[in-house]
This record gives structure tokens, C-alpha cells and sequence, in this order.
């Protein structure tokens, strides 16, 4: 699939005493903030269970040998932060980070989750000079995560109807995460990030359609019939539990506000759903007839 060119800041005072570490670095965030790490000619260890040395949250004795010596480290928190003991982990990970002299940590999160937001409260408590990346929905989830098969299939059945989000592009979460683990002036700062203007997911399901000339709509369920639906699609049951959470917890319109997270840290205007869904565009025609 195509991408758009990044916007990637130059370093600036970036500590000079290790290389960056990437948690989550096969991830959909982690692997975009890794490339740009690379691009720049950073040296960056990029933890996940089949990297070298490896990391595995569930195994708290690979931390210490990825981040010891590292100058700074980008958190990401699989499945999500929303999942019972996420801040509790993060938190362990975070202290480890400040007790073996990292400088900068950045930490995403997401918007409207308690469990989220308190993780940031006690991440910050042991690592004060933490960064977090606050994220409305991300618009990749659409492409390259749980909606894609739907998208395919032409219907988008979401437990949500008149629902406003203002979906961010991962390409821009990418490059402030970077600003952030690069440059001075984030320490202690959350960064709420948000595209430019907030969709119904029909809304969003008229953009793909529009993109990848695919008839997609938006369908509105009730939230058993949807999670019963992943059930039957086979979804493994702490992520069922997750994306009901988000539904029917999470996306009820509490975060429809826009931000200027974005041009805050870089200085441009967020990229729009809909250029996400032009420059996207492969991921629905590949399989097209």
C-alpha cells in the first residue's frame, strides 16, 4: 500500500547516550515510528516478542536488557490501555525506563478511555517527564485492522448511529511521535491528536466508497448482534470484550471535538479522512473483482 511522504523533524538535542526503543515496533504505530527512527539515521532497538534482545510485556525479566542504555522510548500498549491491569504494567515498564536513566518516554493512549487516562495519572508519577499522545480512533483501523474485512464486504455493522469521531491518520501520530522522542519541549506535555474535522462512520464509509469505487455503508446495530458477530467471525474474546467497551463506553460522542494537537507539534494541519482514504487506496482494490 502507498503512503504518503512523511513529515519527519530534524533531531534536535536528542541525549546522546543510547539508542531509542520501539515498543509495539510491529504495530501498527510502532513499525511507523520506527521506520521514520531509521530514516533519520537513529540507532533504534525495536521491541516485540521475535525482536533481538526480545520484549514481551508478560515477561517483565525482557525489559531491563532492551531499555537499559536507551536514550529514550515510544510505548505502545497491546491490545490497549483499556484492558484490566494495562496501567498497572505500563507503569511497572515506565519506572523501569526512569530507573535505568531514560531520558524521554513517550506514551500513547487514547481518547475517553478511563483505564487509558489513568495510566497516563500513573505513568507521569514515576516518570514525570513523560510525553503522551492522546489519539482519537485511528483511520488505519479501517484498512489495516478489525473494519477491514467489513470494509471488503461492503457493510460496517458498529453498534453506533449519528456517532461524530474526528478519525487521525496514524501518518501524523507517527511524525509527532518522533517530534517528541527527537526534540526538546515534550516533556511533561499530552498531546491531543485529532484529524480535522469528526465523521459518522457512515460518513467515513462514503469516503472509502468514493476512494476505492466499493460499495461500503455504515449499518447500525444493536451491541449484542455486534459482538456476537465477532464471536462468529472467530475474534478471540478479550478483544471482543475491548471493542465493546469502545462502542458502547467510548465512542458516544465525548470525543468528537477537534484538536490542534497535530499543528501544535508540527506546524500543518492534520491529514483528512479523506486523503487517508485516497492514498489508502490498495487496501480495498487488491481484492476487488
Amino acid at each position: 500500500m502507498t503512503t504518503q511522504p512523511a513529515t519527519r523533524p530534524a533531531p534536535q538535542h536528542l541525549p546522546d547516550a543510547g539508542p531509542v526503543v520501539v515498543l509495539g515496533a510491529t504495530g501498527k504505530t510502532g513499525r511507523r515510528v520506527a521506520d521514520r527512527l531509521d530514516a533519520l539515521g537513529l540507532e533504534v532497538r525495536r521491541g516485540s516478542r521475535t525482536g533481538s534482545p526480545r520484549f514481551d510485556w508478560a515477561d517483565e525479566s525482557t525489559w531491563a536488557p532492551l531499555l537499559d542504555g536507551a536514550a529514550a522510548v515510544y510505548v505502545a500498549y497491546a491490545p490497549d490501555l483499556a484492558v484490566p491491569g494495562a496501567p498497572e504494567t505500563v507503569t511497572r515498564l515506565a519506572r523501569a525506563a526512569h530507573d535505568l536513566g531514560v531520558r524521554r518516554l513517550v506514551l500513547l493512549t487514547g481518547r475517553g478511555e478511563t483505564e487509558a487516562q489513568r495510566a497516563e495519572a500513573t505513568v507521569a508519577a514515576v516518570f514525570p517527564d513523560r510525553t503522551v499522545l492522546r489519539c482519537a480512533f485511528f483511520a488505519q483501523n479501517f484498512s489495516e485492522s478489525f473494519f477491514l474485512d467489513p470494509v471488503l464486504d461492503g457493510v460496517l455493522a458498529l453498534p453506533v448511529a449519528d456517532v461524530r469521531e474526528p478519525f487521525v491518520d496514524l501518518e501524523d501520530v507517527a511524525d509527532v511521535a518522533v517530534a517528541a522522542l527527537t526534540q526538546d519541549g515534550h516533556a511533561g506535555r499530552v498531546h491531543e491528536l485529532t484529524g480535522p474535522r469528526a465523521l459518522t462512520f457512515a460518513e467515513a464509509a462514503d469516503a472509502i466508497a468514493a476512494a476505492s469505487g466499493r460499495p461500503v455503508q455504515h449499518v447500525p446495530i444493536t451491541a449484542d448482534g455486534f459482538t456476537a458477530g465477532l464471536a462468529a467471525a472467530g475474534i478471540p474474546d478479550d478483544l471482543v470484550a475491548l471493542l465493546r467497551y469502545l462502542f458502547t463506553e467510548v465512542l458516544d460522542g465525548r470525543g468528537s471535538h477537534v484538536t490542534d494537537g497535530v499543528r501544535a507539534v508540527l506546524g500543518r494541519e492534520p491529514r483528512d479522512f479523506a486523503a487517508f482514504a485516497t492514498r489508502e487506496v490498495a487496501a480495498w482494490t487488491a481484492t476487488a473483482s
